[in-house]
């Protein structure tokens, strides 16, 4: 029989496993797979029903439920602070990691309320505690817990042909297939590191692109980050100090994420030869 565990992690770096051995006992994981959806849609004048436009899931409510197994009166009440220390809301996101064979995925989750101790004998008894604990996950999707991440190389550099007049071409970068596995878009983080000038990203599947337009010397690195409510545009120095650097985006640029499936993913600048480095999780409505 396949083991079934899960690990929380709060924003003190404070963890704790839930397992099939003491002291702290996992009898049920709700929430692995279930989370609701808003259907949109809209109605003209004289319509007869409606129009649908898009579905939006909603945040995911999951449900440990645990006893505490202990060796004495004693270590109960330890594990007990132990587990409502660990589980405590003020502390904001943590991070729950789950693992069933050789599936491993995790999620940002918030504890919605201090774990709640059950009473009465079937709960609560000697060396025994029934717990349930309450998260909720603003975030609905699972996501692998090591990243995608591929480097482009072939860097051509740019040329000339001897014409009357100077005609420049673009320095061509690699182009290379990303292949999302999740059930639902994803966005991506791309680090090009100087030197490098103009430099843009394409997802030649959808024609989508981000556009730069600035030169980033040489030891520097320009940070293109699409993730939803933390979209970032950043160039970091060689001593770590990041500048804003949203004002130099080409403004016909589209913060796009990788589609399901297959996705041709390009770059090409003006000039140098920069290291280009592109990153992405896969997104899981189960586990």
């Amino acid at each position: 029989m396949t083991v079934e565990k899960v690990l929380f992690t709060n924003t003190l770096g404070q963890s704790i496993e839930l397992t099939n051995r003491r002291p702290f006992l996992l009898q049920s994981v709700e929430g692995k797979a279930d989370v609701g959806a808003v259907i949109q849609t809209q109605t003209a004048p004289f319509q007869d029903g409606s129009t649908y436009v898009d579905s939006y899931l909603q945040q995911r409510a999951i449900t440990l439920n645990v006893s505490i197994l202990a060796e004495s009166n004693e270590a109960l009440i330890e594990q007990r602070q132990l587990l409502t220390s660990v589980f405590n809301p003020k502390l904001g996101p943590g991070k729950l990691l789950y693992m069933k064979g050789n599936t491993k995925r995790e999620i940002q989750a918030v504890v919605e309320n201090v774990p709640v101790l059950g009473v009465g004998r079937e709960n609560n008894g000697i060396r025994f505690q029934r717990t349930i604990i309450n998260l909720v996950c603003p975030s609905p999707f699972w996501e692998d817990v090591t990243a995608e991440n591929y480097k482009l190389e072939d860097f051509i550099s740019n040329f000339r042909f001897s014409f009357h007049f100077p005609v420049r071409f673009a320095t061509r970068g690699d182009s290379k297939l990303l292949i999302n596995k999740g059930d639902v878009p994803t966005p991506i983080r791309v680090e090009f590191r100087g030197p490098v000038t103009n430099p843009k990203i394409t997802n030649l599947t959808t024609g989508e692109f981000i556009r730069v337009k600035r030169e980033i010397p040489a030891n520097h690195m320009l940070i293109l980050d699409t993730s939803f409510g933390n979209k970032r545009v950043e160039i970091m120095r060689p001593d770590g100090v990041k500048e804003n650097a949203f004002h130099y985006i080409d403004l016909a640029s589209t913060f796009f994420n990788l589609d399901v499936g297959d996705n041709r993913f390009a770059f090409i600048t003006d000039s140098g030869n920069p290291e280009v480095y592109v990153e992405y999780k896969h997104k899981y409505l189960s586990v």
